[in-house]
């Protein structure tokens, strides 16, 4: 089924989102503000008691902007679900809507709805710190639809409306927000030493998301023509060394 055969694109869609500029220089910010640490803080602490804190507050913040996301999915692929005869034209309005997502990352188009972020102004009831205040703080995260995330979290929640399914909605943005996730934890076990590597790769963030814009565009273009079979067949032959179509067999 093409939602099968879409889960390590989803999932590099995930990574290259956690790479894009105003993503990863912001990893450690968001790390301290949910925990009140600093990168200080954890290189004199001996104990590594501290270094834990952080990985496991960090843990509760990748789980709730990811239940945000899969429930994104979920309405996405039901609604795709509720016009199934319309699957064709929605799937070609989407691929539309993913070349301006390509077109918005490589700053040739200004769009002002995906310039804000839109950050909903909640109060958390619980002490800074603490694992449900992290867990609310990440629901407000993946709900404030940052510049840099709601580019490629569109473009797959159209593969996800296209799809047909509340199933495979959230299975796409499952498997999107792991992407995303699984380097936010490795940052947060490390985050002393994170920090200067991530100050390092900061001047060449604009790479990726230029390559992020280009693929959006390409993938729009699938989209439209209707040749998404195409893709598919391109992702297998790309993904040949890792034996991609032997891993769907278990999926």
């Amino acid at each position: 089924m093409i939602e099968t055969a879409l889960i390590i694109p989803a999932f590099v869609a995930g990574l290259l989102t956690f790479l894009a500029p105003c993503t990863l220089p912001m990893v450690p910010a968001y790390l301290g503000f949910i925990t009140g640490a600093s990168a200080q803080d954890v290189l004199a602490d001996t104990s590594g008691r501290l270094r834990w804190r952080i990985f496991f507050n960090g843990l509760a913040f990748v789980l709730g902007f990811s239940a945000i996301f899969i429930l994104f999915g979920v309405f996405a692929g039901y609604l795709g679900h509720l016009i199934p005869g319309y699957r064709l034209w929605l799937t070609r309005i989407g691929g539309a809507f993913v070349i301006l997502f390509g077109l918005f990352m490589l700053d040739l188009l200004r769009v002002p709805a995906l310039s804000r972020e839109y950050r909903p102004n909640i109060k958390m009831p619980f002490a800074r710190g603490s694992y449900l205040n992290a867990f609310g703080l990440g629901a407000a995260f993946g709900t404030g639809w940052t510049p840099c995330v709601g580019p490629i979290l569109g473009s797959i929640l159209t593969l996800a409306a296209a799809s047909s399914t509340a199933g495979s909605g959230a299975l796409l943005l499952g498997v999107f927000s792991f992407g995303l996730s699984i380097p936010f934890l490795l940052v947060a076990l490390a985050l002393g030493s994170a920090e200067k590597t991530i100050a390092r790769m900061t001047p060449y963030l604009g790479i990726v998301s230029r390559g992020s814009g280009i693929l959006l565009i390409v993938l729009g273009a699938f989209l439209i023509t209707d040749s998404m079979g195409l893709f598919i067949g391109y992702a297998y032959q790309a993904l040949s060394f890792i034996h991609y179509d032997a891993l769907l067999n278990y999926l």
